[in-house]
């Protein structure tokens, strides 16, 4: 990514960075029983309702970034590194 989006902080608000940093350990810890379960030969019902606890997680981390971008973006949309409209909607839509 070559974008000033891309380049600049993923938020500046503490407490934006601990939700975003949460959601990722919560997705990494799915991730591991996900790997456990295929390890142990688990049944694909199992397997595929983990999967799907991981992408969700994953994607709800995600669009909590994008949305903390567009909240910086609204607050100070002349600030350097804040993500213009057109990077945001682009970012959006890579993970839809």
């Amino acid at each position: 990514m070559e974008s000033s989006a891309a380049e600049a902080a993923i938020s500046a608000e503490p407490d934006a960075q601990k939700k975003i940093a949460n959601r990722l350990r919560r997705a990494h810890g799915q991730l591991g029983a996900l790997i456990t379960t295929v390890e142990s030969g688990a049944g694909c019902r199992d397997v595929v309702h983990q999967l799907a606890a991981v992408s969700k997680a994953l994607d709800r981390a995600g669009f909590l970034v994008i949305s903390e971008a567009m909240r910086e973006c609204l607050l100070d949309p002349d600030a350097t590194g804040s993500p213009q409209s057109e990077e945001i909607e682009k970012l959006f839509l890579s993970l839809a």
